[in-house]
């Protein structure tokens, strides 16, 4: 609504949170792009917060959480700032309410797959029910949220790739072309051979002797400065499965399943200290996967952490102090694939990473599904797999084995689900409720697979450990009461503990920082898996 009196306009300045807006808009804050929406009623556009354009008057200008509500508001993206050219909100992970959970789920394509119903039958709720909760929270529905979400990833595409405009329609989410020139023409003002038309270079083409069953799209993702990549891709080398993953200190390459097929993926780190991204090149089975693709890669390397606020917050411990200063962004990394996660954590518990490593990379040549090509390229196994041959692949403990065959089996039945639309109580309950999960692999597994940014896995050896290095005492005790002040980012504290574990000379001024993994056994508790 513009607001049109003085009166009103001083009310709206006397709104703190549209205040603290409309001075991060006056500032041109990029780190604030992509957490809130400036919407400019006299040019009828929205903006990102640190849009270069001419700062308009407050009462010209409304604050929207999300590009659904903008456009449902009558507004179109900026052409100079491109609003959704941004990294994503990180609300939707530190939160874990409903609104929250739907946006996680809208991000991994279930509207397009199940439909409104299929949403808020994952949720718990009514479609009814569940509208009425976004349009109050968010500004927008779900079909306006998903209508959004597959207008970002279009333009992405068009701008990105070489896909046919025809391809791109449904690579997105459209189920018409006709929906689909609609939808981007009302949200860019431009048809989406113009949109095309603006793109810088020309992407990159298939290359010769490509198996043509595959589409290959490289697309690059801008992650939310500062941005500790290096260390991530360190944490995923150390425990790369020969096969599935490949690692360097620039890259990540991987095979996944997706809803509709499969997929492998190369993430390189790209972009610039101020402006970090990851260049990403895929290979899908199925071009409908890509929006999921896209949303598991930004949620595994943390894309949309805000880095800024964590840093500074955790920073002003003295006993964290070196640690943030050293390894500024670090990021908790997430999960391309929630049951595969459970799995590793499982194995992995009570032993190094690299005797883990060595069991997974076993389970995962007996058992899981070779792609064609000319490299042999593996699937990580299912729960159906594990639960059917599992117990004659894994070693060790009979009890460790009969857990895991066991959730194997309830995963591949259905008793048991994950999903990236729970939350945290829902999905660690559900884990404890079975014999053999403790509270360190449910909360392992919530740090992972749902983001949650305020765990701290006190029993957990190595990070006690890495706590006695900083000079913290290391009892689980004393760690969670130190700890409280850690909050609402202990997850990300956890990070710097065990990094600390690795290697104390990480953190002598004279040494820069290198490589980690821990090595040490945890007996009695789990390990970063």
């Amino acid at each position: 609504m513009v607001i049109t009196s003085r009166a009103a306009v001083s009310s709206a300045l006397a709104d703190p949170i549209f205040a603290e807006r409309y001075r991060i808009m006056c500032s041109r804050d990029t780190r604030f792009d992509g957490q809130f929406i400036t919407g400019v009623h006299t040019t009828g556009i929205y903006c990102r917060p640190s849009c270069p354009a001419t700062t308009p008057k407050p009462g010209n200008v409304s604050f929207y959480l999300t590009a659904a509500a903008a456009h449902d508001a009558g507004l179109r993206a900026c052409k100079r700032c491109l609003p959704d050219a941004v990294p994503g909100s990180p609300a939707w992970n530190i939160r874990d309410d409903l609104a929250a959970r739907a946006m996680r789920l809208i991000s991994d394509g279930v509207v397009e797959r199940e439909g409104v119903p299929g949403l808020a039958t994952r949720l718990g709720y009514t479609p009814r029910h569940l509208t009425r909760v976004l349009v109050a929270e968010l500004g927008a529905g779900p079909l306006a949220l998903a209508r959004a979400h597959r207008a970002q990833t279009a333009r992405l595409l068009l701008l990105s790739s070489d896909l046919p405009i025809t391809d791109v329609a449904f690579a997105a989410g459209f189920g018409s072309v006709r929906q689909f020139n609609d939808t981007v023409a009302a949200v860019y003002e431009r048809t989406p051979s113009e949109v095309r038309a603006a793109r810088r270079s020309t992407p990159e083409r298939s290359v010769p002797g490509v198996d043509r069953a595959e589409t290959k799209v490289t697309l690059q993702l801008p992650a939310r400065a500062p941005f500790d990549g290096a260390g991530l891709l360190r944490f995923l080398g150390a425990r790369a499965l020969p096969g599935i993953e490949t690692a360097t200190d620039r890259s990540y390459a991987r095979t996944v399943r997706l809803p509709h097929g499969t997929a492998t993926i190369e993430v390189t780190l790209s972009g610039t200290d101020a402006a970090p991204a990851l260049t990403c090149s895929i290979r899908l089975a199925q071009l409908t996967d890509l929006a999921p693709l896209v949303s598991r890669v930004r949620r595994l390397f943390d894309l949309d952490a805000d880095a800024s606020a964590i840093d500074h917050h955790l920073g002003t411990d003295p006993a964290l102090a070196a640690s943030v200063a050293l390894t500024p962004g670090i990021r908790v990394p997430g999960s391309m694939d929630a049951e595969e996660t459970l799995f590793r954590a499982l194995i992995g518990q009570q032993i190094s990473v690299a005797a883990a490593r060595t069991a997974l990379t076993r389970l995962a040549d007996a058992l899981g599904d070779e792609l064609p090509g000319p490299d042999r390229r593996l699937l990580f196994p299912t729960s159906a797999q594990i639960a059917a041959g599992g117990r004659a692949i894994l070693r060790g403990p009979a009890a460790r084995i009969d857990t895991i065959v066991r959730v194997a089996e309830a995963l591949a039945s259905g008793e048991l689900a994950l999903s990236f639309g729970q939350t945290r109580a829902e999905l660690e309950t559900s884990l404890v409720a079975l014999r053999g999960i403790g509270p360190w692999t449910a909360g392992y597994v919530a740090i992972r697979v749902l983001g949650s940014p305020d765990i701290l896995l006190t029993s957990d050896l190595a990070l006690r450990q890495g706590a006695e290095r900083l000079g913290l005492a290391g009892a689980p005790r004393a760690l969670a009461a130190r700890g409280a002040q850690w909050a609402p980012w202990r997850s990300y504290a956890g990070m710097h503990l065990w990094r600390a574990a690795a290697d104390s000379s990480l953190y002598s001024p004279s040494r820069p920082a290198e490589g980690w993994s821990t090595s040490q056994g945890n007996p009695g508790q789990g390990r970063l898996a």
